[in-house]
């Protein structure tokens, strides 16, 4: 059952067979064994407020709203079953990461039909507190836009050196293919890898050590943490 506001979306919804379109949230949210909230922050307490009344004591609640905790969502919402998870955007071909988290009322059985679930839309990793769903959003969940910064930048950079725009996409993105599954087949580190590819005195040494003098890795690790303090301040304005 999936439940949306917008007109447009129930109509394209309605012509996929696997799902049951519904605009109202009495006609679908008490029959369900399993809520998934992914609303925006800021629209959470109304919802709450409307789902109060129509929910269970085995109904289990699944949040991916950045930054509200799960004592919020348990007073607001009236369930003890929360699970605040973080996915990511590769979710929508099947090759997300998902980081949760789940109140001590979810047993391990509901956490085991929890992680089947979220397993299919790629990975999911059972974390042992809140503060690391904050700070998988600095890794996984914000993640995906630091790669696709860096592939526009090299993108930008096979353009300024003459290739088409074509050309400069598939000489990127094979890039990052090739390279991930090298990563994913082998115990070995990123370092590890560096060192295979980079000769002393050589054009991919060059580049490593213009990185270097440009502070690059501390930079992309300052991004990250930018993204994980945001997401501690988000709980905190909610």
């Amino acid at each position: 059952m999936v439940l949306d506001k917008s007109n447009e979306k129930l109509e394209e919804l309605d012509q996929i067979s696997h799902f049951d379109a519904f605009k109202n949230l009495e006609d679908c949210a008490p029959k369900a064994d399993i809520i998934f909230v992914a609303v925006k922050p800021h629209h959470a307490e109304d919802l709450f407020k409307r789902i109060y009344p129509m929910v269970t004591p085995d109904q289990i609640l699944i949040s991916i709203m950045a930054g509200v905790t799960l004592d919020a969502i348990q007073s607001f919402s009236g369930l003890k079953k929360v699970i605040r998870a973080m996915p990511n955007l590769p979710a929508k071909v099947g090759l997300g990461l998902t980081s949760y988290v789940a109140s001590p009322e979810v047993s391990r059985i509901e956490l085991l039909a929890i992680e089947s679930l979220l397993n299919t839309t790629g990975k999911s990793i059972l974390v042992s507190n809140e503060n690391l769903i904050d700070a998988s959003t600095g890794i996984s969940g914000s993640g995906p836009a630091y790669v696709f910064y860096f592939m526009q930048s090299m993108m930008e950079a096979a353009l300024q050196m003459g290739f088409s725009k074509n050309d400069s996409k598939v000489l990127v993105s094979q890039t990052f293919t090739g390279a991930t599954e090298l990563f994913n087949q082998s115990n070995l580190s990123p370092n590890s890898w560096m060192e295979k590819v980079a000769s002393k005195g050589g054009t991919t040494q060059a580049a490593l050590d213009s990185m270097d003098d440009n502070n690059v890795n501390e930079l992309i690790k300052e991004a990250a943490f930018a993204a994980f303090s945001r997401a501690v301040e988000l709980g905190e304005e909610n």
